[in-house]
């Protein structure tokens, strides 16, 4: 599977299979993980990177020395197939062609599968942040701020 910079006619597809793999987040939050808004702002800043046939997508920004990602998206029919792992590298080595000397991620700690899987791609725990309060959830909840240097 070939991993590519996604192109801004692909906007509807990176909406799509973004909300589709995140609707497992509706038990704490009503909206979908991105909307047209969200993902012009993104794209001001970054790029996403695309797995064959949008089987999946990662947002990817540089920051200086440290590269962050999020979303990580799947589509679900294809989830558990190494395609989550295969963006994650994608991701690394985009941003370390770009210089970055670490990358970095925050995932909502309700998501209690998250740490292990991150874990075992070499990410550590680096800190906690508030969840935004421009996004309003059912459950409280906060983020958990994960680095790795590249």
């Amino acid at each position: 599977m070939k991993v590519r910079v996604a192109e801004a006619h692909e906007a509807e597809e990176i909406l799509r299979v973004t909300n589709a793999a995140y609707q497992v987040e509706k038990f704490f939050i009503d909206t979908d993980r991105l909307d047209a808004v969200r993902l012009g702002a993104l794209l001001a800043k970054g790029v996403f990177l695309a797995a064959d046939g949008m089987a999946g997508c990662v947002y990817v920004e540089l920051r200086g020395e440290r590269g962050y990602f999020g979303p990580l998206s799947v589509d679900p029919p294809r989830q558990a197939s190494g395609t989550g792992k295969l963006l994650v590298k994608a991701a690394e080595d985009y941003a370390r062609a770009h210089g970055c000397r670490f990358m970095d991620l925050r995932i909502v700690n309700l998501r209690e599968e998250l740490p292990a899987f991150y874990r075992k791609l070499g990410y550590a725990e680096a800190g906690t942040e508030p969840f935004p309060e421009s996004e309003p959830t059912k459950l409280p909840c906060h983020l958990i701020c994960m680095s790795k240097e590249l």
